[in-house]
């Protein structure tokens, strides 16, 4: 497995980001498609919108809706997969929109994705 990375869309991209993942269901507001230098949008594998506007980025609730994001990833098989591939294959960045670093979806993807063993590199 390449080199995992998570960070925020807003940061300038670098070229050590590898294969530069968005992986939101809604496109960020104020981020032009030049500025995110995607390779890939995979909006397949971001939490349901159900789950989404439930967890509404309050980090009470983080435990619970990286429970339930975790239960939504094991059904996701396709989309995961096609993650996993991309992760084998590059190093890759997992970027998100969200302002906690901390408390969002793709701290919860990564840690599905390196199952535990393998550290993610998370933006500061």
């Amino acid at each position: 497995m390449g080199t995992l990375r998570i960070k925020r869309i807003y940061e300038p991209p670098l070229t050590s980001d590898g294969f530069r993942v968005l992986v939101d269901r809604l496109w960020p507001r104020g981020v032009s498609k030049a500025e995110a230098a995607l390779d890939l949008w995979l909006k397949e594998i971001a939490p349901s919108a159900e789950l989404r506007e439930w967890f509404g980025h309050d980090p009470a609730r983080f435990d619970e809706f990286a429970t339930r994001y975790r239960s939504e990833l094991k059904t996701n098989v396709e989309a995961v997969d096609q993650l996993r591939d991309i992760a084998k294959a590059h190093d890759t960045t997992l970027l998100y929109g969200a302002h906690d670093r901390r408390a969002n979806q793709a701290v919860v993807l990564a840690e599905f994705l390196a199952g535990q063993g393998p550290h993610f590199e998370q933006d500061a």
